[in-house]
Parts: C-alpha cells; structure tokens; sequence
C-alpha cells in the first residue's frame, strides 16, 4: 500500500516530416465547431512514440465531457465531441494539427502530449487568441512562452519534479550519482533542476550527459555512463530510453536507475527485452501524479478498457477549468474567459471539486477555488501550477508498485 507525505523543497528540430493532409490529422466526426456552443479541440498523439499516453487523454477529456453535460453543459449548452488532430511526435505534423483545429474554429485546445509538441503548436493556437491547456507537458522553458497569456497547464514543471527525483536519490543512500537527459526542452530543463538539488543535498554529479533522442547509437553515452563510477544513474528519457537502460545493463553496470514519467511503464522490463530476468528490479522513478484513486475507478466505469492514468487527472483538470472559465465569464470566447482560468483555480475562492458544484458557486455570485482531480492545482500568474502531487514507482520483487504519493510546493 503506497504512503503519503508531504515535500516541500526549495525550487531549484523542428523535425522534418511529410505532414498528413488535414483529412488525415483531423477526425471531425460528425461535430465542428460553431458560434452557438463550446467546442473543444485536442491535440494528442494518435500515432509515434509517445501514442501510449494517447488513450488515457481521450479518456479523461470525454469523461469530463459527459459530466459538464450531465450537469447542464457550459452555459447551458450541450459539448459536443471533441475535435481531434494527431501532433504524431512530429514537430512539423503538430504545427499542421494545431493549424487544423484553429481552422475548425474550436473555443479551446487540450494538448498537446510532450513538451517538444506544444513547443511546436502553442504559437499557433495562442497567436489565433486561442486558450490552450496542457496536461502533461512539463517542461520549465513554457512557463515564460510568447503567449499573449492563453497558454496554461495542470501538469507540474519539471521544476517540481526534479528535486523530488533528486531527494529520492538521496534518500536511498545514492551519492555519486549520473544525469542523463534527452538533448531538448523536457531533458534539459528536468536536468538541471536534478543537478542543481543533487548539488544542494550535498550529492557529487559525476556525469551529465545529453543525448540526441533520434539517435540510432547511444555508445557515447553508455560509455561515459560506465565509466563514471556513478552508483546511481538518473535517466530523463521518453520510450528510446529504453535502448539506453537495455544497453546499460548489457555493459554490466551496478547502478541503481532512477527515471522520469517518460518512462513511467509496468511493462518496461519486458520493453527492454534484456537478457537477465529480474534486470530492472530496483529501478525507482518520480511521476505526475494523484492520490485519487476514486477518479482512477470513475474513469473506469466510463472506459472499461482503460488500462493506463497517466496524465489522465490532469487532462480532466484541463477541460473542467476551461469549461468553469466560461461559466464564470459568461462567454464561450476565448478573448473573454481567458482571463477567468487561473482566477477560478485561486484559494481565495470557495473550494469545490466538480464542473457542477463549483458552476453553482459562480452562479451564485461567489468565487472558486476548483480543487483538481489532480489536486491543487491553484495556477499562477504564468499559467502553471504551484502545487503538485507526485508518485513514486517502482519495480521490485513482485513488479511494478507504487511506494508513496508526494506533495510538493512551490514556496
């Protein structure tokens, strides 16, 4: 059974692709967009890498959905399905998928998955004055993104998670301890908020290392991994990190692995297809997270099929927030409402958990303080959350486990 306690640290390309055509990026169903309702767009990724993290967004933002029309729909109008457009894990296709839902003339857009494909479309959406809402990109660099103030997300900054990561460590006894990243914005930012807390709890960072993610050998880096005499390596990866772990483990290597959500996976070892058995027994990694596992089983009854949450409360969180926004401007515009999104997330406001009690807050003239199913979220003056829960993985004798939940602040 998973403790929980509370962790309050001191905060420490473009590649190129044939994109598909616009009949092939977007599913419009049977909805569009009009002038009467609000319609939301969502920027997930359909096909690539990441396309695991693809079902549990669909499934959080129909859920939402089907509880804001349970409750009257926003404004009293039903939301329709939303549209969708595949960011594939391609800069370039991510660009023609949020140019795809600007032209269908959605009130707001969920997405995108990584930090690199909102990167890549954030200055589509938001330049057509478009709210847009992440929640699963983490990366430090969008806090300060050129965004006329419509880009937010419920997903924490690697800001966040890197000292819990790096506290971890420390905790488990590591103190010469290896960082490798993905040579980009997610890799780079996680990086360095692990280094600079290692460095604060009196950890020697024997090795950092970046590495190209489309890279088809990674013997650099293996070798300067092996050769560090780390006892503990930290890999900020997305699923090519496997290759690195695999190879790793070929080379002999003694270190305890510690990873990232990147790689947040009950099926890694098998992923990894290493030789030994038992070869990722040990391995411990830091999520974005909730301890809600009421929501996990809700989300369920809706998606029987379901098998994975990752990010899923935070992309409910998303699609609730915009939708109370609206309720609380009176307006489906995004022009009108933006400004309403981090103000209904404030603890100033009257705390209350669902689309519902809190839309009957606002209509009695109060303010709110939409308390998440990811937790509290309260989003600041940039759009990011101050507050975050993260979950601690781990792959021991008997598998995949969760060991505690962690609450951090940004104070």
């Amino acid at each position: 059974m998973p403790t929980h306690r509370a962790l309050a640290l001191p905060a420490a390309a473009l590649a190129v692709s044939l994109a598909l055509t616009a009949c092939d990026a977007l599913d419009l169903g049977d909805e569009t967009a009009d002038d009467t309702g609000f319609t939301f767009g969502l920027l997930y990724p359909q096909t690539g890498n990441l396309s695991f993290l693809g079902r549990p967004q669909t499934a959080a933002v129909d859920y939402a959905i089907d509880q804001i029309n349970d409750a009257g729909g926003i404004l009293g109008a039903t939301v329709p399905p939303p549209v969708v457009a595949d960011e594939a894990g391609d800069a370039a296709q991510a660009n023609q998928a949020a140019n795809d839902l600007v032209t269908a003339d959605v009130n707001a857009v969920i997405g995108a998955a990584a930090s690199v494909m909102t990167q890549a479309s954030y200055a589509t959406v938001t330049g057509a004055g478009i709210a847009q809402c992440s929640g699963s990109s983490t990366a430090p660099d969008l806090t300060n993104v050129d965004d006329n103030g419509y880009f937010f997300r419920t997903a924490p900054s690697d800001l966040l998670a890197g000292p819990v990561l790096a506290q971890r460590i420390v905790d488990d006894g590591h103190l010469d301890v290896a960082v490798i990243a993905r040579a980009d914005d997610y890799g780079n930012g996680y990086l360095n908020a692990v280094e600079a807390e290692l460095n604060a709890l009196g950890a020697n960072v024997v090795l950092t290392e970046t590495y190209d993610p489309d890279a088809t050998n990674f013997g650099a880096v293996i070798s300067s991994t092996v050769t560090s005499g780390a006892d503990a390596v930290a890999l900020v990866s997305f699923q090519e990190g496997t290759q690195l772990m695999a190879a790793l483990i070929e080379s002999g290597t003694e270190s305890q692995f510690y990873l990232t959500d990147g790689l947040n996976d009950p099926d890694l070892e098998a992923t990894i297809g290493a030789a030994s058995t038992n070869a990722v027994t040990g391995t411990t990694g830091v999520a974005p997270s909730a301890d809600n596992p009421q929501f996990n089983e809700d989300l369920r009854a809706f998606d029987p099929e379901l098998d994975a949450f990752q990010f899923a409360p935070h992309i409910f969180d998303c699609v609730t927030t915009i939708a109370l926004a609206a309720e609380s401007a009176g307006s489906t515009d995004p022009t009108q409402y933006v400004d309403h999104v981090a103000e209904v997330t404030r603890p100033e406001g009257t705390e209350c958990t669902s689309f519902a009690e809190c839309r009957d807050l606002l209509a009695d003239g109060r303010s709110i303080d939409y308390q998440g199913m990811s937790g509290n979220i309260d989003l600041d003056d940039n759009g990011d959350p101050t507050s975050a829960t993260f979950e601690i993985f781990h792959f021991g004798e008997d598998g995949y486990e969760i060991l505690e939940y962690v609450e951090y602040t940004n104070d």
